[in-house]
């Protein structure tokens, strides 16, 4: 069965920082492309950042030069680092995982639908 947990939300202040975890269970971890996403109250679902199998990155251009995307193939881990949090950032965060080939290799990665979902993580930025 497969499984995505989502960890490491909080509050924070504006400026400071916070790294979600999202553990993954029930496929072949290193075969699969990963993204986070995110949705703000009374807002869309937004792709924040996805990281394909051979380590290929994207960002969202409203996070780029503060978050990073990683995995750990070895734990079937997918993080990502948030840094100089900004109200803005206030969302529930999602992390989604896939394998199949036009969503993995889409020229738009953060603009498509994944198959898997976790159930999220809130985060919160004051100011």
């Amino acid at each position: 069965q497969v499984q995505l947990v989502e960890s490491g939300g909080g509050s924070v202040q504006a400026g400071g920082s916070l790294r979600l975890s999202c553990a993954a269970s029930g496929f072949a971890y290193s075969t699969i492309c990963l993204g986070w996403f995110r949705q703000a109250p009374g807002k869309g679902r937004e792709g924040v950042a996805t990281i394909r199998s051979d380590g290929t990155t994207s960002y969202a251009d409203s996070v780029k030069g503060r978050f990073t995307i990683s995995r750990d193939n070895s734990k079937n881990t997918l993080y990502l680092q948030m840094n100089s949090l900004k109200p803005a950032d206030t969302a529930i965060y999602y992390c989604a995982a896939d394998w199949r080939a036009y969503i993995c290799l889409s020229a738009q990665p953060l603009g498509v639908t994944y198959r898997y979902w976790g159930q999220g993580t809130q985060v919160t930025v004051s100011s």
